[in-house]
């Protein structure tokens, strides 16, 4: 009996998953956002905001459980310096996952998922304002009588 046991296990075995979550998550870290299944990107959401979660705070022993679940030098070194620093004041919520429609292929959902502080569309701060000018209708008028004038 499954009772309580609710995560999504992809169709794989556990060694296969955990492998499949891990390069997902590492390339989420270098690249900021990655197109893959709705599936997949529900299942690395959970399987990456913790990772991100614990990079908040630099310790060796952080850095080295991060490294325990990625062992890719190079996605700790990215994750604990340039994306701690832009989720350091942010309470949780580190990805957004945007649905792309089906695949042409075997119909699958797929899915868009990147890191939310990453996004500079969604991350405007000041949204710049269309200035406007006020036209007179006066000027027509004068410009008018003097080309008649001048014929």
């Amino acid at each position: 009996m499954r009772h309580g046991k609710k995560f999504n296990h992809l169709g794989r075995q556990a060694s296969h998953r955990s492998s499949l979550l891990a390069n997902l998550t590492i390339s989420l870290i270098l690249h900021k956002r990655i197109e893959t299944t709705l599936a997949k990107a529900k299942e690395l959401r959970k399987y990456a905001e913790p990772l991100i979660n614990r990079a908040k705070e630099d310790t060796t022993h952080n850095r080295r459980t991060v490294f325990s679940y990625l062992q890719s030098k190079e996605a700790v070194k990215e994750l604990f310096s340039s994306v701690a620093e832009k989720v350091a004041d942010r309470p949780g919520g580190y990805t957004r996952i945007i649905k792309l429609g089906n695949r042409l292929g075997d119909n699958a959902e797929v899915a868009l998922i990147e890191l939310v502080d990453f996004n500079e569309v969604y991350s405007a701060k000041e949204v710049e304002e269309k200035k406007t000018t006020r036209r007179s209708r006066r000027g027509g008028k004068k410009l008018r009588m003097m080309f008649l004038l001048l014929k």
